[in-house]
């Protein structure tokens, strides 16, 4: 079998007739950096997929202002597939990063290709399996690891394409917005980047984070474990 980390998107690459269909459904948003979007709704009529772009998908604690990144969306990342199952209202906010081109399906046409189309449904049960794997990874990194683990681990995913959830996102991100990444603040964030600079492990360029040595930033992760 394929490795799952291969395989093409659910919308991508399908079979010409299925393809077809797909994209005479398509439809196309475009989203402004600071938009105020408010998706609770729209999430139950219509399936958003980013093209380009970067929208982020966070929860908030209004009585302490912490703030957990759970997405960024990007690369043809898919919002929300669990609305797709259920139905259910998901309560999280949106926030547009920088200007995104969506593109929106009906989602009762989503459901019916799940029921009715196996090469549809088996890439996109694949792309959810991946999305509930990177969530637990998640959990375990901010439960269970140092923050100064969790920041490598970060930037190695970055520069990784099989890490479709967290592949090339950094470029342009504040330090605030990748520190919410990985549940910690951006002070925090800063030590331990300005540490792996100084140990001529990374450089940081015009907001970018270039990696210099990626196996002795893999040593120091085994260390920090």
């Amino acid at each position: 079998m394929k490795n799952i980390v291969d395989l093409p998107l659910p919308f991508e690459n399908l079979e010409p007739s299925l393809q077809n269909r797909i994209n005479t459904q398509a439809q196309i948003v475009t989203l402004n950096r600071g938009d105020d979007v408010y998706f609770a709704d729209k999430l139950k009529d219509y399936v958003y997929v980013v093209k380009k772009g970067k929208i982020k998908s966070y929860q908030l604690n209004i009585e302490n202002g912490k703030e957990q990144t759970l997405y960024i969306y990007s690369n043809n990342h898919i919002f929300d597939t669990v609305i797709i199952l259920d139905g259910e209202d998901h309560d999280v906010c949106y926030e547009v990063l920088e200007e995104s081109t969506l593109v929106m399906y009906p989602i009762e046409f989503i459901r019916n290709l799940l029921y009715h189309s196996p090469e549809f449904s088996r890439k996109f049960y694949l792309y959810m399996a991946q999305q509930m794997r990177y969530i637990e990874e998640m959990l375990t990194d901010v439960s269970l690891y140092p923050t100064a683990e969790r920041v490598i681990k970060l930037i190695l995913q970055d520069f990784k394409p099989s890490n479709i959830f967290r592949f090339n996102i950094l470029e342009g991100l504040s330090h605030t917005e990748t520190a919410n990444l990985i549940g910690t603040v951006r002070n925090v964030l800063e030590r331990h980047l300005k540490n792996l600079k100084n140990e001529n492990m990374i450089d940081i360029v015009n907001r970018k984070i270039q990696v210099l040595d990626a196996e002795k930033l893999l040593k120091k992760v085994n260390l920090l474990a």
